[in-house]
């Protein structure tokens, strides 16, 4: 199993033993629609491996919630003004909220729900100047 592979080679690394998966993390895991694809498993599974202490591997189920817990956030900020129709409306609203700031507790990629290095990315490849929100 793909799961398997990446506790014993982040394991490995990080260098802890565990001898079992908890039987309740393989069902949460069997049942996670996984929209980031191998690479959503690799960084959860990386993540619970520094984590965890005992010899279970266990994840935290609210790291595979369906619903990013940040989200309503944004939505409600941006229904006031109108809802945002594009990608670029709904990272302008969220920099607005955040005033300017991408990452951190309060930043704008929290409020997504999406990691700070891809929304930079998506404000580049969109051309959003960041400055102009700062002072909002």
């Amino acid at each position: 199993m793909l799961v398997e592979y990446f506790v014993q080679r982040y394991a490995r690394h990080a260098g802890k033993n565990f001898r079992s998966i908890d039987k309740k993390t393989l069902n949460l895991l069997q049942n996670y629609e996984w929209p980031g694809n191998i690479r959503e498993l690799q960084n959860v599974t990386e993540r619970s491996v520094i984590l965890n202490s005992g010899e279970v591997f266990a994840i935290d189920e609210s790291w595979l919630s369906k619903q990013p817990a940040r989200r309503p956030q944004v939505t409600s900020h941006a229904t006031s003004q109108g809802a945002p129709h594009s990608e670029r409306e709904i990272i302008e609203a969220a920099l607005a909220a955040s005033r300017g700031r991408v990452a951190r507790r309060l930043g704008a990629a929290a409020r997504l729900g999406v990691p700070p290095s891809t929304l930079d990315h998506r404000i580049k490849a969109l051309r959003i100047d960041k400055a102009q929100f700062k002072f909002r």
